[in-house]
């Protein structure tokens, strides 16, 4: 049986008739952490399949667009797909496509030409050409979008179903977390904001105002009891409610700003516990302390 070059790691290719979406396509499949490249020739496949084989890698695959535009494609792509079985690598093949009216409509608002039209064939005459010409993939797809009445987020959604693999909830979707002061200001790119300058300060503590956030008396100090205690708890399990429905929704980042006065102490201990538990419900995290150094 055709396996892929590990358990987590896919060989995706993403073709189909052209304006029916593989340029979003691709966009979708690099928010999910796959090395992307469009364009790429048929024959180059197995070449750069092998630069992946065996080596731990930060992406989760590769996704490669390829379309009628390379001259001999098809006879490249047969020739490539047989070498690679033949090592037993599995392509996974994504075929976008639409209804010709609607690629008729994208193509006039472009107004770019169609790979396929010349000066004896027109866009319609182009279009089913193309149809024809890319049959055997699409007969062989693993899947086969038509984008006709699709928008960016309908199609970034069923990509993501279909290739996120997702073994937690939450992979696939971004949290940037923020840790700040409203001194200086709230983040501009901030979705969620939470206030947390209602919980006890450190600062007027005298003993722990040198420390910050990071440093377990403050956090203690600021967590540990009331009302941090239980404002903790209801945050982390409103966000591991909430940011499920946001992935379900096509969102794949999402940027959770929280704030206290100088940024230093309280929305640092809260910030720090948040980054850790989405990381261990398997969300991919950055966190930045915007102010730590003016708090």
């Amino acid at each position: 049986m055709p396996q892929t070059p590990s358990d987590s790691f896919s060989v995706v290719v993403v073709t189909g008739l052209s304006g029916a979406g593989k340029s979003t396509a691709l966009n979708v499949f690099e928010d999910l952490g796959y090395f992307c490249v469009d364009g790429l020739p048929a024959s180059m496949l197995p070449k750069l399949v092998s630069l992946f084989l065996g080596k731990d890698s930060k992406h989760r695959g590769l996704a490669l667009g390829m379309d009628l535009r390379q001259e001999e494609f098809l006879e490249q792509w047969n020739d490539a797909v047989q070498e690679l079985a033949a090592r037993g690598i599995l392509v996974r093949v994504l075929f976008v496509e639409a209804k010709a009216a609607a690629l008729m409509r994208r193509y006039a608002t472009t107004r770019r030409p169609h790979p396929l039209e010349s000066g004896e064939l027109g866009l319609e005459q182009a279009l089913v050409k193309e149809r024809a010409m890319l049959a055997p993939l699409r007969k062989d797809a693993e899947l086969v979008l038509d984008t006709t009445g699709y928008s960016i987020h309908d199609l970034r959604r069923m990509v993501q179903e279909r290739f996120g693999a997702k073994v937690h909830a939450g992979q696939g979707m971004r949290v940037h977390v923020i840790s700040f002061g409203f001194k200086y200001g709230v983040p501009a790119e901030a979705d969620l904001v939470f206030d947390l300058r209602f919980l006890p300060n450190p600062y007027f503590v005298p003993e722990l105002r040198p420390m910050s956030g990071k440093d377990a008396p403050v956090a203690d100090y600021v967590l540990q009891s009331e009302p941090g205690q239980t404002f903790k708890n209801k945050l982390q399990e409103f966000l591991l409610y909430l940011l499920p429905l946001y992935a379900a929704e096509g969102r794949y980042r999402v940027a959770v700003a929280i704030g206290c006065t100088g940024g230093r102490h309280r929305s640092v201990a809260m910030s720090e516990l948040l980054s850790t538990t989405l990381r261990d419900s398997g969300y991919s995290v950055t966190l930045e302390h915007r102010h730590f150094d003016l708090g």
